[in-house]
C-alpha cells in the first residue's frame, strides 16, 4: 500500500514489503514506511534464534522516534557532537543511526540470549529540495533515473573491500564464498561510522532500498526492468519480491520504491 507526501512543486510516493523469502522460516529485517514523515527505513538483521529480529525492530523503532523528538525543536544529540558543518537533517541522520546502534550493542551485552545481534540499515528521509540517506551495512540504495538504476550506497562487506583492493574482480566475485560477510554493522561495536550522502532529487526519480535478499537475487537490469514496466509502486514492489523468490529467495527480501511524481 502506497502513500505520498508533498514536497516543493512535486511529490514523493512510498510503497514497500518484507517477504520471509523460499530458504528461512523467520524474517529477520524491518521496514519502516512512513505515515507522518517523509522518512523510510530498511533493516536486516543477523544473529539468528530471533536475534536478528530484534536487532533491525530496534534500530527501525530508536530511528523513527529519534526523527519524531525531533520533528520540531533544535536536535538533542547528546552523548554525540554535533558537526556544526552539516545541515541539522544530516546530523539528525547520523544521531538517529548512532543512537540505534548503541542501543543494540547495549542490549545485545546484557541479554545472553542477543549476544552477537546485528543489524545493517539504510534510511531516507526527504526534504523539499534534498534527499538525506544514511547508511551502514549492505543493504543498499539505488536512483532509477531517466531510465537508468545507480547503486549509490557502498557495501560494507569483505568482498566490497577485496574488489577495492583489487584482490578479487566483480565478476569473480559472483562466485566468492564470504561475499556475505558484513565488515560494518549496527550492534557490532559501541561507535560505529554512518555512511551519509545528499543529493537533489528530480521529478520521475525512483529511490530503491532493499536488503540483500533483493539485490543478491537480481541483478541491476532486472531490477531497472520491473521499476520501468510496472503500472504502479505497488505493482513494482510486488514484482520485485516475486522476482527475488523465483531466482531462489535464499534470504529475507525487503523492498521500499519512493517516487518522485507530479504535484
Amino acid at each position: 500500500m502506497s502513500s505520498s507526501f508533498p514536497l516543493d512543486g512535486m511529490r514523493v510516493r512510498f510503497s514497500g514489503a518484507s517477504d520471509v523469502g523460499r530458504k528461512r522460516n523467520h524474517n529477520e529485517d524491518a521496514l519502516y514506511l512512513p505515515s507522518d514523515t517523509r522518512l523510510a527505513i530498511v533493516a536486516d538483521g543477523m544473529g539468528g534464534h530471533a536475534s536478528g529480529e530484534v536487532a533491525s525492530g530496534v534500530a527501525v523503532g530508536t530511528i523513527v522516534e529519534y526523527f519524531h523528538q525531533t520533528a520540531d525543536i533544535q536536535p538533542i544529540t547528546w552523548p554525540y557532537k554535533v558537526d556544526r558543518d552539516l545541515r541539522s537533517d544530516v546530523n539528525r541522520m547520523v544521531i538517529a543511526v548512532k543512537l540505534a546502534n548503541l542501543e543494540i550493542y547495549e542490549r545485545s551485552q546484557k541479554e545472553a540470549r542477543l549476544k552477537g545481534m546485528g543489524t545493517t540499515v539504510v534510511a531516507i528521509y526527504f526534504l523539499d529540495d534534498t534527499v538525506i540517506i544514511g547508511h551502514v551495512g549492505d543493504s543498499r540504495v539505488y536512483r532509477y533515473r531517466d531510465g537508468r538504476l545507480t547503486q549509490l550506497t557502498e557495501d560494507h562487506s569483505l568482498i566490497n573491500d577485496y574488489i577495492k583492493m583489487k584482490r578479487v574482480t566483480a565478476e569473480e566475485a559472483e562466485n566468492w564464498p564470504h561475499k556475505n560477510v558484513i565488515v560494518r554493522a549496527l550492534g557490532m561495536k559501541e561507535n560505529v561510522a554512518v555512511d551519509v550522502l545528499s543529493e537533489t532529487p528530480r521529478l520521475g526519480d525512483c529511490y530503491l532500498m532493499c536488503s540483500d535478499g533483493l539485490s543478491g537475487m537480481l541483478n541491476d537490469a532486472q531490477m531497472a526492468h520491473i521499476i520501468r514496466t510496472s503500472p504502479d509502486l505497488d505493482a513494482a514492489v510486488e514484482e520485485l519480491v516475486r522476482g527475488a523468490n523465483e531466482e531462489g529467495g535464499t534470504d529475507n527480501i525487503s523492498v521500499v520504491l519512493a517516487r518522485i511524481e507530479p504535484p
